[in-house]
Formats: C-alpha cells, structure tokens, sequence
C-alpha cells in the first residue's frame, strides 16, 4: 500500500469514527430527552373534578374520605363487620369515592344509551378526562383526528360485568367490548381517531406512572408525536374491600397515615389522572403550556422478595437509583419525594429505608428531602394512585408550597429517620423558586404484583413573553364576542356556567384572550351563542344569561336551533349602496389587520385619487362622491376579507358586484392589489364624469390605455 493510499483510508477511518461518534451523541440525546406534561385533568374523591380542586383540597387539609356509595347496589348493611375474621365482609365503613361515576353523556361521543349502559364506567370517565386534558392544553380534540397521538392507560379492575347475574337481552353486543380491559385505552383512541399506539397497562397500583414511563419511551423513540397517559380505577364491587379485609390490610378508620405513628392500614379509593405528554422541544415549538417535565423515569420488579405481594426495599433503592441515572442527576439535586406511602406497617418502613439509602444520603442538613403522601387526603386510588401524585407536585411548582401530609403528625417508630436526611412533611412548607437551584420532585409507585415505577420531575422551564396572535395585537378591541357551544340546549347552558365561573375566578384574563382561545382551542358545537361586550362585567353577564336560559338578552346573540355544518365558505361583496359613513373607523382602530389593509389600500390607491383613505374613513366624510365611495368600499372589502382570513375564515369561493367584484378579484388572487385600486378608481372617476350628478346607472367600457 503507497503511502498516499494509507492517507486517504486513514482519512475515511477518522471521518466514519467522527460520524458514528456523533450518531451515538444524538442516540443517547434522543433516549434522555425530558419529555413535557402540557395539560392534565382528574375526578377524586371529594368531588375534586380539576387539578385546582385537588390542589385546594390538599392545601385546606381536606379529607375525601366518605361512607360507602348507595348508587351501585351494594348491601352496606350486610357487607360490614367489625370482625375482621367474618368472611365476606369488610371491617371497614368508608372509602374514597367517585359518587357521580355512573354521571354519561353518550350522545355527546357518538354512542347509544343502550352501549354506554354496558360499558365499564372507566371507559365512560376515560372520555371525558381525555377530552378535558386535550382541551386544557389548548387543543382542539377534534383536531387529533388522524395524528399519531398515543394512549397509554393503567387500570386495574374489570369488575363491572361481573355484578350481572345474566347479561340483559339490550346489553348483548356490547358488553364483552364494554368490558375488555384493552378496549379500556382502545376506545380512546377510536372515539377521537387516534394513530399512535394504545396500550392499557395493568400493574395495580403503579399502573398510572408505568403508563407515564411507557408513553415518555413511546415518544423519545417516535412510536407517536403526543401522548395521553395516566391511570383510572372504580370499583364496581365491593369485593377489593373483602379480600384486604382477610389480610389485615385496611385502616378501620379509613384513613392513610402514611408514615405516621398511628399507620394501621391503607383505605381503598378511587379516582383518574390523565395527562398530555410530548418532547419538550415539540411543547416548546408548538406552542402549548408546559406545566412540568419528566427528566427521568425508571420501572423494575421485586422479584423473589419475602412473599408475592411483600415490597422489596433493595428493589425500591434500584429504581430510584435508575431514575436518577436516566434523569442523570444526583439525589441532591431533588427536593421532595411524593411517596407510595399506602400507610401499611409493612410498606411505610420498607419504602422509607430505601429512601433514606438514596436520596437521605450526602445531603446538606440545611436541606434534607421532603416526604408527603396524597393519600393522607384521598386514600389509594390504586392505578390511579401515582397519577395522583403527579398532579399534587406539578401544582405544587406553581403555589411554591409542600403542603403537609395528614394524620402523620408525629412519625412512625418503626423507621429509623436518623439513617439519612429525610423528613416528614407534618406541616407546610415554602418551596419557593430560585434562579441559583431548579425545583425537582421524586414520585414513587409500587404495585402489589411486585412492578415497582419512579419519576423525577422538574418545574418548567421560564416561560417566553407570550406570543399575541396578529388578529389581536396591542390594542383590545372596543367590542370582544365570546363564542360558546355544546352539544345540545344544557351542554350550551353547562358550557357558559363553567367559562363565566373559570373568568370570574381569574381576574387577570384579558378578554380578548379568551375570546381567541374559545375560537382557536376548543370544539364548535351545533348549539351556539355568542356574548358580546366591552369589559369583563359586561361579557360575564351576558354568559349568566346564557346559562340560565334567559335569551334573548342584551348583547347575547344565540343560534335558534342548531348550526348544520354545510363544508364550504363563500363570500359576497356588494355593490353601491352598503356604504355608511364612519364605516371601519372603529375597525382599525381596534384591529391591526384590518387597519394594516386599509393602509395597504390607502398607499394603493394613492397614485389615482386626491384625497386620503383613511382620512375619509376616520374623518366621518360623507360618501356622497361615487369616485370616493367606490374605492372606499372597496378598500373596505378587501381589509375585512384579510381579518376574516387572519382567525381562520379563508373562502372557497367569491363573488362581486360593481366595485364589489373588483374587491372579490383581488381577494381570489385574480388582481393584484395594486391593479385592483387602479380599477375602481378609475372606473368611478369616469362614471362620475359620465352621470355628471344625474343619477341612475351607468355601464361604461375604459379603454385599455386609460387602464394601463
């Protein structure tokens, strides 16, 4: 081999070592790209229906705890005993409840009485959180259509079919689908025409954040481009509080004393989290809020431990452990864990000691980690359970307070706190926010089947300056419409009770904002109204109005009916003769597009006229010279056509009179503008020497010199 040979293969060699050097660099980037939580949405007991309700019942110290539901059939009065030994019974009176669980609209997502009455509750509730979270990131669900949006979904029980002694001849069809545990994520993504993989997940009680990790995967690895993923459980039957009755496992009283002195159990719940998931620099790109990050998440096993259902502490420490390395951060570098915390005196000081092993260990004393538990408020809502958690911190972040954990106020004896720097949060705390540290939380999830999951969060990134959309610019409009829709006369009054109670609740809304986000974010159903109004107290009440039924009202415009979708957009541009004076004075004042087109006109139509557009139009002139008023309504139309287009009414076809076809030629692309201020400006300076102040009508040919 020359020498000069040698050279270039050595050349090659270093080249292909730089590329798969660089290769690997974007592989690993890819695997640990934090993933962004955009929107989330829950139902918990106490009635919580938001994240705000759970985040105020957190806060107060509430306690969700109720006595058992007497909508599902339940013989209460047989099913208790306070002997623990008493077989088919429970020593227990309460639990966390979703009271309202059998609450459906079917027709609202396309489906039959007759199919919702065999579908599983979950499914039902599954809808409507899903619809919710999409929304709440400022989607419109209806959008999703055809994309490649994942659902991953975790959900433990299928028992509701099992309450049948026999299916009933109009549930037949319907109640094995109804039923079937993967149909639980798959109705999802049918109902909203959903690409991505759907994927239900059943390791009992880590079974939100296991489809929390497998969505972050799913969208790390391009398997789809946005995700919903949380978890559900209602319990159809009481036979969950039977079997932990056998084992000793329930608190008599019903409470989760998660760490605490007094820990004698756990207290079965119910309740959803759902959450909008995507890479963060698609979030950022797109667009949408971003209300935390997931740096890192792990999932493991207990393996062989010391029985099926025990926890494994060495297994706990590995998953943290993993989740730390995936976030790649140090223990440190966290503030708070949202512990499993069932309450358990099993699983407390096991799941403590691991904690004390990870994140307890070469902390700062000024800085130990923080330990608290949802489920002091709402008890275990099982594969909805990390879900739970999740949303307590992601709230957290945003009121910069650890609130405290109840019935814990003095910790469990059986824990040795003096292994490490944890500390249990009995009272609250400010978790203020600090450009010199990021504010992170640890979230653990063990199920009973041994499926152990751990995440790190992390508070959003600073927010950019919002970018205002063109249509709204600096200047509020002088008159705002609210546009409001629901699937039938109550959705429409329902839907304007919940926008003027959200608005009233938030004073620093800017109308115009809501207006945009109602048009731009949300579905538009066949009943419609739309409030119109200067100012907040205004457009609030005109919305009282429309949810109490009282229209007509003043500045309340409702649809009689309900609006059919026809599919195409035309517009019409008249001739003269649609003119008034002051025409569009208040438009561009309030409307950068609209004023920018009449500038745009004016600037056009100069080298033709001796006067000034906007001079005429702001001025009050009166339009009773044809060679101004024709240019003028032009000018006119043209600029309203342009605002139409700028909030999303773009025409499939237009059609002109007089100066009104010129205005339609220009917006269909026929003239430019340029040529279509030539025109009908000089088109009325020759009409008007024609009629020469005789009225009536006139159809003159301009030769093409003039034109030119």
């Amino acid at each position: 081999m020359t020498e000069e040979k040698l050279r270039d293969y050595l050349k090659r060699v270093v080249n292909d070592l730089r590329q798969t050097r660089r290769r690997l660099s974007e592989a690993e980037a890819k695997d640990h790209e934090p993933i962004a939580i955009v929107a989330m949405s829950c139902r918990f007991p106490g009635e919580v229906r938001s994240p705000e309700e759970l985040w105020r019942l957190v806060c107060e110290g509430g306690d969700a705890i109720t006595a058992f539901p007497d909508n599902r059939g339940w013989d209460v009065e047989t099913l208790y005993d306070p002997d623990p030994e008493r077989s088919g019974t429970t020593y227990v009176r309460e639990g966390g409840f979703l009271h309202d669980a059998a609450d459906f609209d079917p027709a609202f997502f396309g489906i039959s009485p007759r199919e919702a009455l065999a579908m599983d509750p979950q499914q039902r509730l599954l809808l409507e959180t899903s619809w919710e979270a999409i929304e709440r990131a400022g989607i419109d669900p209806q959008s999703l259509r055809g994309s490649r949006t994942g659902v991953f979904v975790g959900s433990n029980y299928q028992d509701y079919a099992t309450r049948l002694p026999e299916v009933p001849e109009e549930a037949e069809g319907h109640i094995g689908i109804g039923n079937t545990p993967s149909v639980v994520s798959g109705r999802v993504s049918y109902t909203f025409g959903l690409e991505g993989p759907a994927v239900t997940v059943d390791t009992a009680c880590s079974s939100s954040l296991v489809a929390l990790h497998l969505a972050c995967h799913a969208l790390r690895h391009g398997d789809c481009t946005m995700a919903l993923a949380g978890g559900i459980s209602v319990m159809s039957s009481p036979a969950s509080y039977v079997e932990f009755s056998r084992q000793r496992g329930l608190a008599p009283d019903a409470r989760v004393k998660a760490f605490g002195a007094g820990a004698d159990g756990t207290a079965l719940s119910e309740g959803v989290g759902l959450f909008v998931v995507e890479r963060l620099s698609d979030a950022q790109r797109n667009g949408h809020p971003v209300l935390a990050v997931i740096r890192g998440s792990a999932i493991n096993q207990d393996g062989a431990s010391n029985g099926l259902t025990a926890p494994n502490g060495p297994s706990q420490e590995r998953v943290i452990r993993q989740a730390l390395a995936h976030a790649r951060l140090t223990p440190d570098q966290v503030d708070v864990v949202e512990a499993h915390g069932t309450g358990t005196t099993l699983g407390d000081p096991i799941e403590a000691q691991a904690l004390l092993a990870t994140y307890g260990q070469g902390r700062d004393d000024e800085r130990p980690l923080w330990l608290g538990s949802v489920k002091s408020n709402i008890g275990h809502t099982q594969a909805a359970a990390g879900a739970a958690s999740v949303i307590k911190m992601i709230m957290a972040f945003g009121a910069s307070t650890l609130p405290r954990t109840l019935h814990a106020d003095e910790p469990s004896h059986r824990i040795d706190w003096s292994a490490g720097a944890v500390e249990l949060l009995t009272e609250e705390r400010a978790w203020p926010s600090s450009p010199e540290r990021v504010r992170r939380a640890g979230v653990s999830s063990f199920g009973i089947s041994g499926t152990n999951a751990h995440l790190v969060l992390e508070e959003p990134p600073a927010a950019e300056e919002p970018r205002r959309p063109e249509a709204l610019g600096a200047a509020a409009p002088v008159v705002v419409p609210w546009v409001v829709s629901g699937r039938g006369e109550q959705g429409l009054r329902a839907q304007a009770e919940q926008l003027r109670s959200f608005v009233e609740a938030r004073p620093e809304l800017a109308p115009a904002d809501v207006a945009y986000s109602l048009v731009m974010s949300r579905s538009a159903w066949e009943n419609r109204a739309v409030v119109l109004g200067t100012g907040r107290s205004g457009l609030l009440e005109g919305l009282g109005a429309v949810s109490r039924g009282e229209v007509p009202a003043a500045g309340v415009v409702q649809v009689v009916g309900s609006v059919r979708e026809v599919g195409r957009t035309a517009l019409v541009f008249p001739g003269q003769g649609s003119q008034w004076v002051g025409m569009g004075a208040e438009l561009i004042a309030s409307s950068p597009v609209f004023a920018e087109w009449m500038r745009r006109c004016a600037g056009a139509l100069a080298p033709f006229v001796d006067w000034d557009l906007l001079e005429v139009v702001t001025g009050g002139r009166e339009l009773d010279r044809v060679d101004v008023v024709q240019p003028v309504s032009w000018a006119v139309m043209v600029s309203l056509a342009e605002l139409w287009r700028s909030v999303g009414v773009v025409p499939d076809a237009v059609v002109g009179h007089s100066q009104g076809e010129i205005a339609a030629a220009v917006v269909a692309g026929g003239l430019s503008l340029e040529d279509g201020a030539r025109v009908v400006a000089l088109r009325s300076q020759v009409i008007a020497r024609e009629l020469a102040g005789r009225g009536g009508m006139a159809s003159i040919a301009l030769p093409e010199a003039e034109v030119r």
